[in-house]
């Protein structure tokens, strides 16, 4: 079987830039072919044999994509394709953009060849982004935020009848016909860019983001906050290398944070927010709102709030929280505060625990919560160092076992 690299890997190969993400299409039976290779090497296979697709799964965790060569075609704009075997060239021509339709021919007679039957090469020397055909957007609106995504990613610009393209599809409103979880994927995709505030601008500027919410808008108060926000993302991934942070949920908070309280549920439903994000997306906003507005009071008194107070209003918040918060402060005061929390204050915990209470003659029970939350600020405050310490201010406050 005829098998190729394709897609992204290849033009970023051509571009001299790091991508692992390695697709492969084989002409003939993906799924087979993904099966046959893994029974001579080291890798198990994971099938979707709707779409004759597989992925193989390396021992290190390395993954590659197996696709069997195929034409697409749409019953109505915003659908999902129906899919048809075919050869690699039609594989190539269902693609978003010339600059993704190149390929390299891995066996066989063609073996080393750079398949080229769309100019992509001319357009990644140009700069330029352009579709395949005319309905591209119509068939698959998403494109639009590909296509904002490779060109900010990438420094190129849209070709002038591409844009066009583009822009008839936002004003005919084609948008409205992807569904929650497309629109979601490919909005948390561009959040999730190294630096995805030139995208996020763009959509702004194409008119994009009331197809999310018609009260969404991208002012000058706003944008300053993406930026805040990025800071805030850049220190704290330096001051935690490794930690995983979700990175996009803190512009999204940034992009619906002028959002009235009946606004965000609305926007929650529309994009079909998995429910583990929702809380966070929904409910801690809100109360990430009254936190702010209690540092900017104490900023307003004159007052720098005890370590234990910034640990009350500040933990039980994700660390994605946290940083929005950061980022929606402009006194740097009230910035140091929260990122001492951060960096500091939140790490800080009591040593002695259940079992030491119980050995003091207290008995489980909800007197325990007390005790701790005693006990915790106290040591967040410097008065106390030690766990004798901690035995001494239980005896002081609490006297004896069921004394209180």
């Amino acid at each position: 079987m005829p098998v190729y690299a394709v897609g992204g890997f290849v033009r970023d190969l051509l571009l001299r830039q790091e991508n692992l993400d390695v697709d492969l299409v084989v002409e003939g039976d993906g799924i087979a072919f993904a099966e046959e290779f893994a029974r001579r090497h080291p890798c198990r296979v994971r099938s979707h044999h709707k779409f004759g697709t597989a992925i193989l799964i390396f021992p290190d965790g390395g993954k590659i994509d197996i696709a069997s060569a195929r034409m697409e075609y749409y019953l109505e704009p915003g659908a999902l394709p129906t899919v048809e075997h075919s050869s690699i060239k039609l594989d190539l021509y269902r693609r978003d953009f010339t600059i993704n339709t190149l390929a390299i021919a891995l066996n066989g007679k063609r073996h080393g060849e750079l398949l080229d039957f769309f100019s992509g090469q001319r357009d990644l020397r140009d700069k330029v982004l352009r579709v395949l055909h005319n309905l591209s957007f119509v068939e698959d609106p998403t494109r639009v935020f590909r296509a904002i995504r490779f060109e900010q990613r990438l420094g190129f610009h849209l070709g002038p009848h591409t844009e066009s393209l583009l822009k008839s599809a936002i004003q005919m409103g084609f948008m409205s016909r992807v569904s929650g979880v497309r629109l979601f994927n490919e909005l948390t995709i561009i959040f999730k860019e190294a630096n995805p505030l030139p995208a996020v601008f763009r959509l702004a500027e194409l008119g994009l983001l009331p197809c999310i919410h018609s009260a969404l808008t991208l002012g000058e108060r706003k944008r300053r906050l993406f930026e805040a926000a990025s800071q805030a993302v850049l220190w704290y991934e330096f001051q935690h290398p490794g930690k995983l942070l979700q990175r996009w949920e803190v512009y999204f908070l940034c992009l619906i944070s002028d959002l009235d309280y009946r606004a965000v549920p609305v926007v929650v439903r529309r994009l079909d927010v998995p429910a583990r994000f929702r809380e966070r997306l929904r409910d801690q906003r809100g109360d990430a709102h009254r936190v702010i507005r209690q540092l900017v009071r104490w900023l307003g008194v004159g007052k720098a709030p005890r370590p234990s107070e910034l640990h009350r209003v500040l933990s039980g918040f994700s660390d994605e929280v946290l940083l929005y918060i950061l980022a929606r402060l402009s006194d740097e005061r009230a910035r140091q505060w929260v990122a001492h929390f951060i960096t500091h204050l939140r790490h800080i915990a009591t040593q002695l625990d259940g079992h030491g209470l119980k050995e003091l003659g207290f008995a489980p029970g909800p007197q325990y919560k007390k005790i701790f939350a005693l006990i915790l600020a106290e040591r967040l405050d410097g008065r106390i160092h030690s766990v004798e310490d901690e035995i001494a201010l239980v005896r002081r406050r609490f006297g004896r076992p069921g004394a209180r």
